[in-house]
Formats: C-alpha cells, structure tokens, sequence
C-alpha cells in the first residue's frame, strides 16, 4: 500500500511519515496556499490512498485571516478531493471538533448538525462537504486536543510554564478528549488500509482519547507525570478571552469509528507518558 500524506511537519503528519507505507509532502511540494498546484499532485501521483494531514491550524490568526484559512482547509481540500475522486483513489483527512458549536453536555455523533463558533471552524466545516461533494470514496476524521512531541501544544506549552512558575489558572469548563497525534496516525494507516481493501466506507468519524476531561484536568496530569509542584487555579472560559471562541463541549461520541474500523479510543494518560519520555529522550 503506498500511501500519500499532504503535510510534513505537522504533529500528525510527523507522526506518519515513521510509517514505511507513507509519502509525506512539505509545503515546497505541495503547498494548500495553491489549490490547483496540490489538485496536480494528486492527478499525477502514483499512491493508492491519500490522507491530508494538513491544514490551517492558527484558531485565533483565522479569526482576522479568514480568506487564508478558506484557502487552505477549503479550496483546496475540495480540489484535491476532486482530483483524487476523479482517479478513484481514497482521501482521507482530517479535522475538528471545532465544526460543532459546544453547546450542551453530550457527546457529538457523526449525526449532529455542524454549527462553527468561529473562521477555523467553518473553514474546516467548508473543507468536509467539498469533500463529500466531490463524489470519491472518502473518510473524514474528526480529532480534538492534539498533543506531541513535536510543534506547538497544550503539553510542551503547560512544561514551559510548568517550569517557569509554581502557580498557573487554567480554563476548567472546556471538555474534551486529549488525543496523542501518533495515536491519530495510527487510527489513519488502519483506515487507510481499509479503504486500500476496499472495505473503508464513506463517511465522517469521531476520534479521541479517553477520559474526558478539562484543560485543567489535563494540565494537572501533566505536571504529575513531570513531577512539577504547580498550584492550579481552575477558571471559567471567561477568565481566558481569545479572539477566537472555543466550544465548551468537545466531548465526541467514537463508537462508529469503534464498529467500522476496529479502532478504540485511547487512554490519553498512557499517550500522554509516551509522549513526555520522547520529550526527555530529546533532551539527553
């Protein structure tokens, strides 16, 4: 199975490209900036499944960029999924709990209706019925929280400053599940086989780690796994204004993920521990 991911350096991205069956593109070969340049790309592959791993992922810079952001998760996911549906090569790709508005306090099902509280959001949204529109065989997944050892995160974010002060506040009324992206990649490479098997069918799927919790929930585990005395604060989503709203709720209900593709929530505790010894293998 030879398998083409759009994306490079991302957190998932890095993630599949330790995969032998993988073929990651940088932006140099294949920037989402330019539609047609990455619409050419998949008409002129060789690959037998093709996941997109990347994406317009500055929450906040959408906000006052809106138009950049459109281009990316949008534009040009819709024309790569063309290409790809022209080709009858699977595409599967990423994205958010951010399509749902975080209201109530129930899990989100593959069934709910997406209602975007902000520019990545609806982008993203916006990116998925190109997908769907574009007629090819496809699998969205959808993922929330996603830490690494790799780029920008919740978890090296809460070591920076878990390091710098002993007292943090932390926002404790957003729930959701911290999800590992090697975990997220792994969840890909079993569908993406499905689909090489002709066995993956069409549709949108749930994807994230388990217990959920809040951000100051995750942020007290990660200063425990790190031995890190930081005294934490638990404050209302109000306390912590962003340009860009955040759904309160990101809870998601994977079970059809689960009966589809085999493929279990994982336990972003254990997730989380993998993660902080790479990070200390980093720095020996």
């Amino acid at each position: 199975m030879r398998v083409l991911v759009f994306g490079k350096s991302g957190q998932v991205a890095t993630e599949l490209d330790k995969y032998d069956e993988t073929t990651c593109l940088d932006r140099a070969a294949a920037d989402l900036a330019s539609p047609a340049a990455c619409a050419e790309v998949v008409a002129n592959c060789e690959a037998d499944v093709i996941i997109n791993a990347a994406a317009y992922t500055a929450v906040d810079d959408a906000e006052s960029d809106e138009i950049t952001a459109t281009m990316v998760n949008a534009t040009s996911v819709r024309m790569m999924a063309e290409a790809a549906a022209h080709r009858d090569i699977p595409f599967i790709h990423i994205s958010t709990d951010y399509v749902f508005d975080g209201s109530g306090t129930d899990p989100w099902t593959t069934e709910d209706f997406p209602a975007p509280l902000g520019a990545y959001g609806r982008t993203k949204y916006k990116g998925e019925q190109g997908i769907v529109d574009a007629g090819g065989r496809y699998g969205i997944l959808r993922t929330s929280w996603v830490f690494s050892a790799h780029g920008n995160n919740f978890v090296k974010t809460m070591l920076r400053l878990g390091g710098e002060r002993d007292a943090l506040s932390i926002v404790d009324d957003q729930i959701g599940g911290p999800t590992a992206a090697h975990d997220i990649a792994s969840a890909l490479m079993v569908m993406a086989q499905a689909y090489y098997e002709g066995m993956g069918p069409n549709g949108v799927y749930h994807f994230s780690g388990e217990p959920d919790a809040s951000w100051a929930d995750f942020a007290t585990e990660i200063f425990d796994q790190s031995d890190l005395n930081v005294n934490i604060t638990r404050i209302p989503s109000e306390k912590f204004p962003t340009p860009a709203p955040r759904p309160l709720n990101s809870r998601m209900d994977c079970e059809t993920t689960r009966q589809t593709f085999g493929i279990y929530r994982p336990n972003w505790r254990d997730s989380l521990k993998i993660v902080l010894d790479e990070l200390n293998a980093d720095k020996g």
